[in-house]
């Protein structure tokens, strides 16, 4: 039976609480790093690469994971 909640992680080879987790977990950085950003904007001597590192990280995580989950 088709189940929308469990029909991506699948796809990931992830079970649906396995890709809940690591879904928060990036939401989490994004969101520090979106802080950061903002503190950058103000204070442009402050965190001048934190977000764009940060976000290259991601990148190479979600890459990585992706390589990962294909059979």
């Amino acid at each position: 039976m088709y189940n929308p909640f469990t029909k991506h992680p699948k796809e990931v080879n992830e079970t649906y609480l396995e890709h809940m987790c690591c879904a928060f977990k990036f939401h989490c950085t994004l969101l520090k790093l979106s802080l950061c950003a903002l503190v950058h904007a103000i204070f442009p001597f402050l965190c001048e690469t934190t977000a764009s590192d940060g976000i290259k990280d991601l990148n190479n995580c979600m890459q990585n994971r992706r390589k990962d989950g294909q059979k």
